[in-house]
């Protein structure tokens, strides 16, 4: 080969990664025996020894996995057969499920939200076990069309992780309503819960720039059942009582000076029936005691 030879035509494509001096390395001698791909003896294989929980989805004898970390594409599984076989290797009924089971994660990997298209592909240099390879190519994106999608996968910024777990669980989702199992699962929502909220008094104080509002203490049966509960008592049996804050009402602070009306448990006793002012005896009037 020349010192310099011309570039190919596609370094001038839209969907090649690089651009400016570019120089080709120097094809290296052929080799007369070729070096064993990895896992050639199946107890060395990383697939066979694999357990199910590696892997996204799987049935009784397929099974599909993804990276183990967010690469720069929203999503990349790969297919692989239970049996250690490489595609020249497939009996005909894995043959032909080869066929149904691409087009199914095709489909279960373009029903994501922003994926435009699927690539699919399969080199077999690096390991003996058959494994297809399934890129989505992200919506919008065109100067990743092609054959340079892989290239893109590792140049790319990694997508935050949430997003691509979502997208995993998705994916096993789909290929579950066709059978199997998806073991796949979405990512889980960290939320924690404010330790108090803010009432509609000291919201309209704060919006207006005037004073806090006034705490007032307020007891209640609901604080004593509560304790009840926190100590035990109740269906699983008494326990040692524990304190818990009291209840607080939340008063406007021109109501703190004013006298709070308290509502008696007790019901007051009725006037007498001949005391001034008591109701008249509807039975009296009518003649009918």
């Amino acid at each position: 080969m020349s010192d310099n030879p011309p570039l190919p035509p596609y370094a001038e494509w839209p969907s090649f990664p690089f651009e400016g001096d570019l120089r080709l390395k120097s094809l290296d001698e052929p080799v007369e025996i070729e070096p064993s791909r990895h896992g050639e003896n199946p107890a060395d294989c990383l697939a066979c020894t694999a357990p199910d929980e590696n892997y996204i989805w799987v049935s009784e004898r397929w099974r599909v996995r993804s990276l183990d970390h967010p690469t720069g594409l929203p999503v990349v599984l790969i297919l692989e057969p239970r049996s250690h076989l490489d595609l020249g290797d497939l009996p005909n009924l894995l043959a032909a499920e080869l066929g149904v089971m691409t087009v199914r994660v095709e489909r279960a990997i373009r029903s994501l939200d922003g994926v435009a298209r699927v690539h699919v592909s399969r080199w077999g240099d690096g390991a003996a076990h058959l494994h297809v390879w399934f890129l989505a190519r992200p919506h919008g994106y065109l100067q990743l069309q092609g054959s340079f999608l892989s290239m893109w996968n590792d140049i790319l910024p990694a997508v935050p992780e949430e997003p691509w777990r979502e997208n995993l669980a998705l994916a096993a989702a789909w290929l579950a309503e066709f059978g199997g199992t998806a073991l796949a699962e979405p990512p889980r929502i960290h939320w924690t819960a404010p330790s108090r909220f803010e009432t509609e008094q000291e919201a309209a104080a704060a919006a207006e720039g005037g004073a806090p509002a006034v705490m007032v203490k307020a007891s209640t049966k609901d604080t004593a059942r509560d304790t009840a509960r926190a100590a035990g008592a109740g269906p699983s049996g008494p326990g040692e009582a524990i304190a818990l804050p009291d209840p607080v009402a939340v008063l406007p602070p021109d109501a703190a000076a004013a006298p709070i009306a308290v509502r008696s448990a007790v019901p007051a006793p009725e006037p007498a029936a001949d005391a001034p002012g008591a109701p008249a005896d509807p039975g009296k009037a009518l003649g009918t005691r």
